[in-house]
């Protein structure tokens, strides 16, 4: 995506843990991006939101509204292809922790997704059944994979 994006602070040795910090209206709010692999081989989970100073750990419940949203995107991007560089191969798992971040991130994967289908396909959940991402589809989730390319 060519859209500004923050430097991420740090990853983790496993390109499993990224921090950066959001600059807006709110102030500097440090947030996290995490992948961790589910129950099913090959399949990682995307969490990401504020991080909580005191547990060190996301809070994915907080509203930070630092009306820098695309910029918050743009860097979470980044974070899919810093990992998918180290975990060829893998899928990315992603759904909001509420319908209406569910609802933020189809916008998103929407407004961006003839970049976005340059470098990954992209699946939906609908009625438990993965399918091809398509506008207009309300999904319960989403389903990232890098491209190999030739």
């Amino acid at each position: 995506m060519k859209l500004p994006r923050y430097a991420l602070i740090k990853a983790d040795d496993t390109f499993s843990v990224y921090e950066f910090v959001s600059e807006g209206p709110r102030g500097k709010i440090p947030k996290l991006v995490k992948y961790a692999e589910t129950n099913i081989p090959g399949v990682f989970n995307l969490a990401f939101e504020d991080k909580d100073e005191n547990t060190n750990e996301i809070n994915d419940l907080v509203v930070s509204n630092n009306r820098d949203s695309e910029k918050v995107l743009a860097t979470v991007v980044a974070t899919a292809y810093a990992f998918t560089q180290q975990h060829s191969g893998c899928y990315i798992y992603a759904t909001g922790s509420t319908k209406a971040r569910t609802r933020l991130y189809r916008m998103g994967i929407s407004k961006y997704l003839e970049e976005i289908k340059i470098d990954f396909e992209v699946y939906g959940l609908k009625e438990d059944q993965w399918q091809l991402f398509e506008k207009g589809i309300e999904y319960d989730a989403f389903l990232f994979q890098r491209l190999k390319k030739m």
